[in-house]
Parts: structure tokens; C-alpha cells; sequence
């Protein structure tokens, strides 16, 4: 049993015997002592003062008392005000320490048949450019969050949906189509989301060249300039040209719909090789090219319910003035969609695709009114899960000097990133001397892990409601509250492992702690033991509230703990046998679960650096 159950039980006891009242567990409240107190847990006894009918001082000195007395858990006590203050025994300590270690995955929690289906989406990419520093943070919080979620004995189907129509994907076609003389991403000696990320940069380069000519025409012939510019937006030949080839799309012409997969199919190879690289993927992917027709039909079925009205111009709506919102278009007078109706042709294929208890949808916060208003809609055509659909809102992430390198001059490539960030870790473990020994393999795959370990973990360890500032040069430190860090800290626990010829899952910790039978565990030993502890707790919260930087944060400071017993304490050359023994199996245990907190985060630790 926990140190936390055993003393909650006691607890329920002291009330029962002391005030002959019962109590429910919830109101049994035990939380981490403050370091300027003397313990280990702390007991708030206000709850009970309507059942004692004392003072709070006199309350916590009986429940301490009885404490002392019946569990074995507690070894002393000291009472602060309406605080009880409990000193927790040598040998509980210990037990907690062996039950951490008999649990591979201590902290979390396995799904079962009956737990609830969460579905996550992430990504979201249009096939019209490669994916960018957007992307990345994105795909991060939603893998994260996935991990998470599993963690918190949830059952997990990560998907993605991808927005393979619309205009912008023909402006890159029609680009292909003029300037691209047959070229691919073999010949070219590129990836496809690249290769069509530049046509739709020429696209809009000619577009922009075509618009300019047409305004200074119109400006000519006398108009002002605000409709010459406007006027010469639509009537430049090439977005003309770009909306013909759409209409060709929609009606199914066998030539666009031809070079549509083709081209498409350059991209996804692309965009694969980029979501290998952050180590992300999904379960079920789907394509806005099928649900926008099934968003169609959706809202017509609830235009005919009577849920959504049709305006004299033949546009269909949605009321929300009920809920303090506005009217919401779902189709337009020529009958074609807009995204709300994609978004409910996806959720309603979704819904015949799995048994959804919980739907989370990873999107950036420009987006809130968007998913507030998706809520109500689907809640009103009947998705039981609508009105409690989470939107998990997160703020744009960008670059000290606002790029890296980019592509069309504005956004941060994600491939570019990725490769900087492995190229600098590469860099800084040289300068550093971390590469002894090494062959050039093992030199390229620990920077390998240490640069996107570096980049994954600056990025989540900030709240994601939050816009944030990413800077490269900071995430790869082998000092403070970075992945790196905590990377090392890992490595060098293994390599103590190693040289003590105790390997982490060797030997058992109850076996272990047979040879230390006797020893005490220090303050700082504690400290570790109760800190590995409440990884429980951090998993907890950051499943209740979605929240990847609670783990991040959970592991620099179990790392930053360690880092402070090992510089006071030794572990091979302890004093004593039974200390080595103990000190191997709390260490091991600390490595397990940084391992194990830093993969709910998507990040890998190296076993050397």
C-alpha cells in the first residue's frame, strides 16, 4: 500500500475512534511539507474541526498522536497551527522505493477494455507547402498529449486531417503546370513537399506581377486605387485560371483530378520523412477532398431537421444568436463548403469510424471561435461528444530574428530546423568533449537525439496556451532547465550502472534492498523517493489538463535534484555496502523515470553521451 493510503486509511480511523464519525477519502488532504517544517506530508485538520469540536492545534495533536500510535508508516509528528506535520518512517521509505522499482511504469496508469476512447488530431497540413515551425509544435503538443492521455489509462487514436483541396492547392498545380517542364522530386533532387512548396512561391510571384500590371492599368484609366487593386485581384488571368482548374476538380475532370494525386502523392512522401524525423504519426489519417462531402450532406440532413436555414440567395446557415454568438455560413449560394463543413463531414466519419468517448483537437488559438462554434454545431446534430469537444488552444511559436531559413522569406522550414538543431548539438557536444570514444555512428545518432531532444523539449516545457520565443542557441545547453540537461543526467546514471555491473532491471529492488537491510536513507535520498513518487501526480494533472509542460517541468526537477544528492553523496564509492546497494537501486529508479517522463514528451535519452 502507498505511504499516502496508508495514512489516509489511518486517518479515517483516528476520526472513527476519536470523534465516532465517518469520513469519505476526499476529505483526507495530504500534500508535499514545506521545507521550513520539520516532515515529509503534511495533514490539513481544518475538515475535521466540525466533528472534534477543538481547536485546530488540539485536533492535529490526537489524529498525530493516534498516528504515531497505530501506523506504521508515521514515524513522529509536529504540529503547526491547523497543520499536521508527519515524519515519515526509515522503512516506508524503503518500501515505497521497492514498490517504484517492482513497476516499469510506475506512475501511470494501463487502458482497459473499458476505458473511455480519446481521439486526438494533430498536424493538419496543407498539401500546397511543406510543414514549418508551426507545424512542429503543433505535432509535438498533439504526440505529447497522445502519450499523456495513454498515461492516464485512457485507450488513444491519434489522427490527423489534411486539407488536400481548395484553391491554394490548385495555384500550385497550375504553377507545375506552366513552369514546371515535367520536373519531379527524382529529378530535381528534392522532397515533394518542397518541390511543391515552389510552385506555389512562383504562383504567387507571378500572381503578384500580373496584379501589379493590371492595377497600374485600371489606375490609368482613372480609377482610384483601392478598386484598382482590388479589381485587378480578380482579374488577373492566372487566379482566373487557378478557379477554372478548381471547378474542373469539383467535377471530377480525370486530367486535374490525374495530376492532383500525382502531385499530392509528392507531398505525403515528403511530409512522412518530415514526421519520422520528429518521431510522430498517426493511426487514421483523413483527407478534406472526402469529408467536405460528407460535411455537404450532413448539413443538408440538418437544413431539413429544421437545425439550419437557407437564406433567399440559396447560402445555408446556422442560427447561434441563442448562445450569445452570430449566424455561422455552412454553404455557400453555389452550394460549395466552407471549413466549419468540412470540420462536420470529418467528425460525422469519425463518429462511424470509432465509438469516440472524448475528441481533442490540437489547433492553434486563432482558431477559438472557430472550435466554439463547432462545438455547438455538433452537439446540436447530435455527436454526443460535441458540446464537450476540447479545443486544446495553443499560441504561435517563432525565432529570435523571426527565421532560420525560409523558403518564402516568412516562415521557419521545419526540415531546415530539424537539420540545424542536430547539426548544432553535433557542434556543441564536439566543443565540449562529449564525443570520446565514440565512432562516428554513435557521434551521429547522439546528436541526433540530443538536437531534437533539444528543440522538443524548449518547445513543450513552456505552457502551450502561451505564445512562445524559440531560440536554438539556448536549447542546446548542457546546463539548466533544457533536454539536454536532463539527456545527460540520464546518460551519466547509466553509465554508473554500468560500471557498478548492476544493469536497471537486473535485479528486483525488494532483492536489492535485502543488502541494505539495516540502512537509513538520508534527507536528500528521501527527497529523491518522494519526488519519484509524485510523478504520479504530475501525469495526473497533466492529463486533467492537458498540459505537456507539467511533465517537462516534473523531470528538470527530479533531474535537478539528483544532480544535487550526487554532488553530495557517492554512489560507487559509498561508505558502506548496504549504502551502494540502496543508492544503486534509488539511482536506477531515477534514470526509469526520467526515461519514462521524458518519452511522454516524444523525447528519446541516450544511453552515453
Amino acid at each position: 500500500m502507498q505511504i499516502e493510503d496508508q495514512i489516509g486509511s489511518s486517518v479515517i480511523a483516528a476520526i472513527k475512534e476519536l470523534y465516532g464519525q465517518d469520513v469519505p477519502a476526499k476529505q483526507v488532504q495530504l500534500q508535499k511539507t514545506k521545507s521550513t517544517f520539520e516532515g515529509n506530508l503534511t495533514l490539513v485538520v481544518f475538515p475535521f474541526l466540525r466533528l472534534s469540536h477543538q481547536k485546530p492545534e488540539e485536533t492535529a495533536e490526537a489524529i498525530g498522536h493516534y498516528l504515531q500510535e497505530h501506523c506504521a508508516a508515521v514515524a513522529s509528528y509536529n504540529v503547526v497551527k491547523g497543520f499536521l506535520n508527519l515524519v515519515i518512517a526509515p522503512e516506508a521509505w524503503k518500501d515505497l522505493l521497492a514498490a517504484i522499482d517492482d513497476d516499469p511504469r510506475y506512475g501511470e496508469k494501463a487502458a482497459t477494455k473499458d476505458s473511455p476512447l480519446v481521439m486526438i488530431e494533430y498536424s493538419s497540413p496543407n498539401t500546397n507547402k511543406p510543414l514549418h515551425l508551426g507545424h512542429v509544435r503543433n505535432n509535438l503538443l498533439g504526440w505529447s498529449l497522445s502519450k499523456i492521455m495513454e498515461a492516464n489509462g485512457n485507450k488513444v487514436i491519434k489522427t490527423n486531417i489534411v486539407n488536400d483541396r481548395g484553391i491554394h492547392i490548385c495555384k500550385s498545380m497550375l504553377a507545375w503546370l506552366k513552369w514546371g517542364n515535367g520536373v519531379t522530386p527524382e529529378t530535381a533532387h528534392k522532397k515533394g513537399d518542397h518541390l511543391i512548396g515552389d510552385f506555389y512561391v512562383a504562383f504567387d510571384k507571378h500572381y503578384k506581377e500580373e496584379c501589379k500590371e493590371l492595377e497600374a492599368k485600371y489606375i490609368a484609366e482613372g480609377m482610384d486605387e483601392k478598386d484598382a487593386e482590388e479589381k485587378a485581384k480578380n482579374e488577373a488571368p492566372l487566379i482566373k485560371e487557378a478557379h477554372q482548374m478548381l471547378v474542373k476538380w469539383e467535377h471530377n475532370d480525370p486530367e486535374v483530378r490525374a495530376l492532383w494525386k500525382k502531385m499530392n502523392s509528392w507531398v505525403y512522401k515528403g511530409f512522412d520523412e518530415t514526421y519520422k524525423a520528429l518521431g510522430v504519426s498517426f493511426d487514421k489519417i483523413y483527407y478534406e477532398s472526402n469529408t467536405y462531402l460528407e460535411g455537404k450532406r450532413k448539413v443538408e440532413e440538418g437544413l431539413k431537421k429544421g437545425l439550419f436555414f437557407r437564406k433567399p440567395d440559396g447560402s445555408v446557415w446556422a442560427d447561434l444568436t441563442k448562445e450569445g454568438l452570430d449566424q455561422k455560413l455552412l454553404l455557400r449560394a453555389d452550394g460549395t463548403s466552407v471549413y466549419m463543413t468540412q470540420d462536420i463531414g470529418t467528425a460525422e466519419m469519425r463518429f462511424n469510424d470509432y465509438p469516440i468517448d472524448k475528441m481533442i483537437y490540437v489547433v492553434g488559438n486563432e482558431q477559438n471561435y472557430h472550435f466554439q462554434v463547432l462545438s455547438i454545431l455538433l452537439d446540436r446534430l447530435g455527436f454526443k461528444w460535441g458540446k464537450d469537444l476540447v479545443h486544446f488552444s495553443y499560441g504561435m511559436v517563432e525565432l529570435p530574428n523571426g527565421k532560420m531559413k525560409s523558403r518564402e522569406g516568412t516562415v521557419v522550414d521545419a526540415d531546415d530546423l530539424i537539420a540545424q538543431m542536430i547539426s548544432d548539438a553535433r557542434k556543441t557536444s564536439d566543443e565540449l568533449g562529449k564525443f570520446k570514444d565514440m565512432s562516428e555512428d554513435e557521434k551521429a545518432e547522439i546528436a541526433r537525439i540530443v538536437g531534437l531532444g533539444a528543440l522538443k523539449y524548449f518547445i513543450l516545457k513552456v505552457d502551450a496556451r502561451k505564445n512562445m520565443l524559440f531560440n536554438p542557441a539556448e536549447s542546446i545547453d548542457f546546463n539548466g532547465n533544457t533536454g539536454p540537461f536532463i539527456q545527460y543526467t540520464y546518460a551519466r546514471i547509466r553509465s554508473i550502472m554500468r560500471k557498478s555491473g548492476l544493469d536497471s532491471d537486473a535485479t528486483k529492488g525488494a532483492e536489492s534492498l535485502k543488502a541494505a537491510e539495516g540502512y537509513q536513507p538520508n534527507e536528500k535520498e528521501v527527497e529523491l523517493i518522494q519526488k519519484m513518487d509524485e510523478f504520479k501526480f504530475a501525469v495526473a494533472d497533466a492529463g486533467q489538463n492537458y498540459n505537456p509542460a507539467g511533465i517537462a517541468n516534473y523531470c528538470y526537477e527530479l533531474t535537478k535534484l539528483f544532480n544535487q544528492f550526487y554532488h553530495d553523496y557517492s554512489i560507487l564509492n559509498a561508505d558502506t555496502d548496504a549504502e551502494k546497494s540502496f543508492r544503486l537501486v534509488l539511482a536506477r529508479n531515477v534514470a526509469k523515470t526520467i526515461k519514462n517522463g521524458m518519452e511522454l514528451l516524444g523525447i528519446e535519452v541516450p544511453e552515453r553521451m
